[in-house]
């Protein structure tokens, strides 16, 4: 809308520019503008254009010291009816008319006819000295007039709904206000805080500036008393070990446990499982009695017999001795199922003898050994399948002499644990499925074979290579085997004639290699129906991959047990001259 709004009702964002400040309105002392030699409506003027008597400041304020008016030249007096004179800038022919204010074109405003609004007393002439702040600037093309003087500020406005601008912005600056006697108060003083060189001392009516309040006290006491609770934390810690301690049995125990040690059991975990079996109170007092024992580091996994409330010394004493550890089965390289009688009357238990000990245990009196029948009876009645036998072993592993032994070569080498209390067919079957892990671990698979031979051939000429030679000897041994299947010469290996007498010699007499038998290579061309012994997995591994070369023979021809080997069979009679000069035949 082209009005011009209210002089008494103008807002701040309506407000004119600088240079013509609004009537009514006071603005903050820094912002207001240079005056101008316009003098403001009657009426209307500026709260800051009149000069407050000392009474009336507002105390704990400074104000600006007084400054001596410049000399000006008077103005004319103003005429009698207080009306001003006209201002030469805004002639009639200094600027083009407004045809937007041009005659009739708006009506009147009847609010601001001459009689609607009577005159402001604060504005009547000589009612307060001249404010030397706002003394007009000299133009060359201006005339100064005087400034009328104001009534006192602490006169209340006509209009009760009109704010003064005092109130407007009291409450918002005011927090500022106290700030203003702080930046005297610290002129005296330097950059360091200490009193300037000119010995100025602040007002004695304000006491001086107080020091910011350190935090440095409250994070030390924040300190301390985190300290005080660790320290009673531990205090009490100390107080409860030294007092209740922890839960142990006394004397050597009662009753029997069986507790099975894995593999990566730190003492921890062990002591945790004694307490679930019983053995001790806690496992607190099994780990404190074994600190100080090494063998308790080195304990092995296997299944340990224990008795029942023993002490956490005592549990760990039984535990790292021999007689503690029970299920342990040992099967070696050279080893075949039945037991071998020695030239010196000696029997080396065969696999079956070495299931049955390794079943023995007493547990509350009771014995826990399977007999050797019982196993042999489980072996030649049960389906191979069922314990986990390879597939490829299936067909041919019938071919054995008797049923019993038609396990033979497909029980790996190494260290088992059984459990005391198994019976013959779990036994068996853990036996034979980590067997079948350990050969296919040796590279033995369907896919995987010696040169032209099935997995269950190549079994085979593992275990003859396994009682056959010493390890360094091995590739040359199984290269000497494919050689002479595949020139279609007899093996004539004692080893196959012993593996039916069950004698371990390497040599044989005319009279047992006149025994018929499927067994007897000086008899029969190719490999024997099974393997004859437990290969190791070096020896698989050179079954699978033999040693290049053209050796037909061989000889053991000295006493470590390596062997001699030959091309043509009169180097072989010469190596097996030196053998026996050497006493090894």
């Amino acid at each position: 809308m082209d009005a011009e709004p209210p002089a008494g009702r103008r807002r701040l964002e309506d407000a004119p520019p600088p240079s013509e400040p609004p009537a009514g309105r006071r603005r903050r002392r820094e912002d207001i503008p240079p005056p101008v030699d316009v003098e403001p409506p009657s009426g209307r003027r500026r709260r800051e254009d009149v000069e407050l008597p000392a009474e009336a400041a507002a105390p704990g304020r400074r104000r600006a010291p007084e400054m001596p008016p410049p000399p000006v030249r008077r103005a004319p007096a103003p005429p009698p009816d207080g009306s001003m004179p006209p201002d030469p800038r805004f002639a009639e022919a200094s600027m083009p008319r407004d045809p937007r204010f041009a005659d009739a074109s708006m009506p009147p405003d009847p609010r601001f006819a001459e009689a609607s609004m009577p005159r402001d007393p604060r504005f009547a002439d000589a009612s307060m000295p001249r404010d030397p702040r706002n003394q007009p600037r000299r133009r060359p093309v201006e005339q100064p007039t005087d400034v009328i003087p104001a009534v006192p500020a602490a006169h209340e406005p006509e209009h009760p709904d009109e704010q003064p601008i005092d109130g407007l912005f009291e409450d918002e600056y005011d927090e500022y206000g106290e700030y203003e006697d702080y930046d005297e108060d610290y002129d005296a003083y330097d950059e360091d805080g200490y009193p300037a060189e000119d010995g100025a001392e602040p007002p004695a009516e304000e006491p001086p500036a107080k020091k910011p309040r350190k935090k440095r006290k409250r994070a030390i006491g924040w300190i301390a008393a985190v300290l005080v609770l660790v320290l009673l934390s531990g205090g009490a810690y100390f107080g409860y070990q030294k007092i209740f301690g922890y839960a142990d049995f006394d004397g050597p125990g009662e009753g029997d446990a069986l507790v099975q040690i894995e593999q990566g059991d730190t003492t921890s975990a062990i002591g945790a499982k004694l307490t679930d079996a019983g053995v001790v109170a806690s496992s607190r007092a099994f780990v404190k009695a074994g600190a100080e024992n090494t063998a308790l580091s080195k304990i092995q996994q296997g299944y340990y017999l224990l008795r029942q409330h023993m002490s956490g010394e005592g549990a760990v004493d039984l535990i790292t001795s021999p007689a503690a550890r029970v299920g342990r089965l040992e099967i070696r390289p050279y080893t075949q199922f039945d037991d071998i009688t020695q030239p010196g009357g000696k029997v080396t238990p065969g696999v079956f003898s070495l299931m049955s000990k390794a079943s023995c245990a007493t547990l509350n009196g009771k014995s826990t050994c399977i007999p050797v029948e019982e196993l042999r009876k489980t072996v030649a009645d049960a389906d191979l399948k069922a314990f986990g036998a390879p597939e490829w072993a299936l067909a041919d592993a019938g071919k054995a002499l008797s049923k019993d032994k038609r396990l033979e070569g497909l029980i790996a080498p190494g260290v088992y644990d059984v459990k005391p209390g198994w019976t013959a067919t779990e036994l068996i079957t853990d036996l034979v499925k980590q067997s079948a892990d350990t050969i296919q671990a040796a590279g033995l698979t369907a896919q995987n074979t010696g040169p032209g031979m099935s997995p269950y051939q190549t079994l085979i000429i593992a275990s003859l290579i396994e009682r056959e030679a010493i390890k360094p000897d091995f590739g040359k041994i199984s290269r000497v085997i494919y050689n002479r299947l595949a020139q279609r010469i007899r093996l004539q290996l004692d080893s196959t004639v012993n593996y039916v007498l069950d004698r371990p010699t390497l040599l044989t007499k005319p009279e047992d290699r006149a025994k018929a038998g499927p067994y007897n290579t000086y008899a029969n061309y190719g490999l024997p129906p099974t393997p004859i012994a437990v290969p190791s997995m070096d020896a698989i591994k050179a079954a699978v991959s033999p040693t290049p070369g053209d050796w037909a023979y061989f000889v053991k021809c000295e006493k470590d047990g390596h062997s001699c080997f030959a091309v043509t069979n009169d180097q072989h009679n010469e190596n097996r001259h030196l053998a026996e000069q050497r006493g090894v035949i």
